[in-house]
């Protein structure tokens, strides 16, 4: 055996059984010690000594003189800072480029990584530096396929949202690789890429403002969706789903990705996607699920279950935008039903919610307005309806900046189709007079006169 192999061996046996020596003064066995014990291990003169030096080489960017005063501290004194391991990865790191033996450089892998887990009995901090060791374990073992994914994956687990953004980056090309290997199922792939999209969406909006940060994060995300390309098309997420539904119907975490994934990719008229909602919407009832049943049976033709489960999206709902996105969808069916009293019933119940919400005064200017035909009794052949229907885009302009607009263009619109004054005057009517539109609107109104 070469002389630098057996220094390297010699080095990763003497240090694990300091760590044995170290922790169990505190009843506890190497790997599960909480780091306590003395700061500067039982001889602190000659660690402070030892740290000192290291220190001083490696300022120099001496790694060579550095490397042995900072073995003597890691295997002497762990507790004394965590800077001992930051350092000395880059030292072992060092070590590892230069070697050109390849036992060599795989013994010094052995100590990186040795490193890296007696940083973690030391000083904790697990998920991050998991995260730290598995990028090394890629990048200077790929081969390692397995290995690999089990650490970066532990390091997401405990991690998760605070995970770094190379850990996340470096997982998911694990997944892969796990998956190219026929290690892991396809639907693993979707599974890793929901769940970390996830936190790469808390730190885009945790980093707003910090340039820097949120490029990294947003960087990080198209390399990701890059990646998952080939695995995101219908054909492919359907059947993985279909496979996973019917082995785990009940599993409401799993509901939950894979109508959130299905969504996401456009896949929504699939019916798989319809059974894992109805099912999810069973064990777990929402205002999110109740809305996407709604959507679906009304895609279905299913008007009563539509409204039936929007009703139920409206109670289930905690905010006022949720609450107000189900009733315009109920509105709408029912003005697809020209059912357009329960529609208005509707969109007052939005009012209800939110008085300054000008579409619902559009919406019922425009039930007015499309009543012309239906509301002929009024001695001016339906055109009355047009005197309430102005009277509700005028509110929505009033209540609403956001729909001015367009109420405006309603108001020029409609105002053509007032009845002309000497047709007023022939039934004893003058503009600015009281009129009461009958029909199914019975709204007192305005009298007004056309051109």
């Amino acid at each position: 055996m070469k002389t630098g192999v057996k220094l390297v061996l010699t080095f990763l046996a003497a240090g694990f059984l300091s760590l044995g020596s170290v922790y169990s003064q505190n009843g506890e066995e190497a790997g599960t010690t909480t780091g306590k014990g003395p700061k500067y291990g039982s001889d602190s003169a000659t660690c402070v000594v030892n740290l000192s030096l290291y220190r001083e080489f490696y300022r120099q960017n001496n790694y060579k003189d550095a490397f042995p005063h900072w073995r003597w501290a890691f295997l002497n004194c762990p507790l004394s800072s965590q800077n001992l391991y930051i350092d000395g990865a880059k030292l072992v790191s060092d070590k590892i480029d230069k070697a050109t033996d390849q036992t060599l450089k795989d013994a010094y892998f052995d100590t990186l990584m040795m490193v890296y887990d007696q940083r973690i009995q030391s000083f904790d901090r697990e998920a991050y530096v998991l995260g730290r060791k598995g990028i090394d374990m890629v990048t200077l073992k790929p081969q390692n396929v397995e290995a690999n994914y089990n650490t970066l994956k532990k390091s997401i687990e405990l991690g998760g949202n605070e995970s770094e953004s190379a850990a996340v980056a470096y997982y998911f090309q694990t997944v892969l690789a796990m998956v190219q290997a026929e290690k892991l199922d396809k639907v693993v792939v979707i599974d890793s890429y929901d769940q970390l999209s996830s936190i790469i969406d808390h730190n885009i909006n945790k980093f707003q403002g910090d340039e820097k940060r949120l490029g990294m994060w947003t960087s990080i995300r198209a390399n990701i969706d890059a990646a998952f390309e080939p695995f995101a098309s219908c054909e492919d997420l359907i059947p993985l789903y279909e496979k996973k539904f019917a082995a785990t119907p009940d599993d409401v975490e799993m509901l939950i990705k894979m109508t959130s994934m299905l969504d996401r990719k456009g896949c929504t008229d699939s019916e798989i996607f319809f059974l894992a909602t109805e099912k999810l919407h069973s064990l777990q009832p929402g205002a999110k699920s109740a809305y996407l049943m709604g959507s679906l049976s009304r895609e279905k033709k299913q008007n009563g279950k539509a409204i039936e489960y929007l009703n139920q999206s409206v109670e289930l709902a905690d905010n006022a935008d949720d609450k107000i996105k189900a009733l315009n969808l109920i509105a709408g069916i029912n003005y697809e039903q020209r059912n357009y009293s329960a529609a208005r019933s509707n969109a007052q119940r939005i009012l209800q919610i939110n008085p300054s919400y000008g579409r619902a005064y559009i919406f019922i200017g425009d039930l007015y307005a499309a009543s012309s035909s239906m509301c002929t009794e009024d001695k001016f052949s339906g055109k009355s309806v047009f005197w309430a229907a102005i009277d509700m885009y005028q509110k929505a302009r009033n209540v609403d900046s956001s729909v001015a607009e367009e109420a405006s263009g309603k108001i020029s619109q409609y105002s053509r189709y007032f009845p002309p004054a000497q047709d007023l005057f022939f039934h004893d009517l003058h503009p600015g007079d009281s009129y009461t539109v009958g029909c199914w609107i019975n709204e007192t109104t305005t009298v007004r006169a056309g051109q």
